[in-house]
């Protein structure tokens, strides 16, 4: 299990680093905000603990930070920050538990298997069901629905749906449409994207429904939210 400890005070994090790589996890430290934000942007993390008192990027803007770019990694906020203002505010911003300092290691260490496990478990139940808006995609049982009406796909109709809904508000160029959907040897020069995304235009976007798929001009594709 990987962690990212953000923590500014060399002699808690000296222990807690030591401490957890000593109960089996992985362990990277951040002291300062900066170092912190680029290290969530760049990896996948199981668990991140977090201090809100920070040297630049406060641990509260870190929270907003990370949400925002709809990162859902566990969040355990550890803080020296007792009053229950301050604890709201955390958990308000998008943290997922809040550990009041000082605290017992074993505890820590409880929390923060709670906090795996709590998320495996969510994850495991809305894995199956990619959403966007009213549209909702069933991937272990094939289906497609946009509000109440479900909508029939082929199988590679539904393949590229499934990739533009895991992907839903980032542009996808058709390198990358390609390449996930059809496979690194397709002809490049095809226009089987442009017909496959007008063949689910016109069964997801009708004409009294607002449009979720849209077409950027030059790059590729999106499926987007609409509000």
């Amino acid at each position: 299990m990987e962690l990212l400890l953000i923590e500014d005070n060399r002699r808690l994090s000296e222990f807690l680093v030591k401490g957890l790589e000593e109960s089996g996890f992985s362990v990277v430290l951040a002291e300062i905000g900066t170092d912190a934000r680029r290290l969530i942007a760049e990896k996948t993390w199981d668990v991140i603990l977090l201090d809100i008192m920070l040297p630049d990027i406060d641990g509260f803007e870190l929270l907003q930070y990370t949400r925002f770019k709809e990162n859902h990694t566990p969040i355990l906020v550890l803080s020296a920050l007792n009053e229950t203002d301050d604890k709201v505010k955390a958990l308000k911003y998008g943290a997922d538990d809040y550990l009041s300092k000082p605290f017992h290691f074993k505890e820590l260490v409880a929390r923060i298997h709670a906090l795996t496990r709590r998320f495996k478990q969510k994850y495991n139940e809305q894995s199956n069901v990619l959403l966007c808006d009213d549209l909702r995609l069933y991937v272990d049982e094939h289906r497609v629905v946009r509000g109440e009406k479900e909508i029939k796909l082929t199988p590679q109709e539904f393949k590229l749906l499934k990739y533009l809904m895991e992907n839903k508000n980032r542009i996808m160029s058709r390198t990358q449409i390609l390449d996930a959907v059809w496979g690194y040897n397709y002809d490049t020069n095809t226009n089987v994207i442009d017909v496959y995304i007008s063949y689910l235009r016109t069964k997801i976007d009708t004409e009294d429904l607002p449009k979720l798929i849209e077409t950027i001009k030059g790059i590729g594709y999106r499926i987007r939210t609409t509000d």
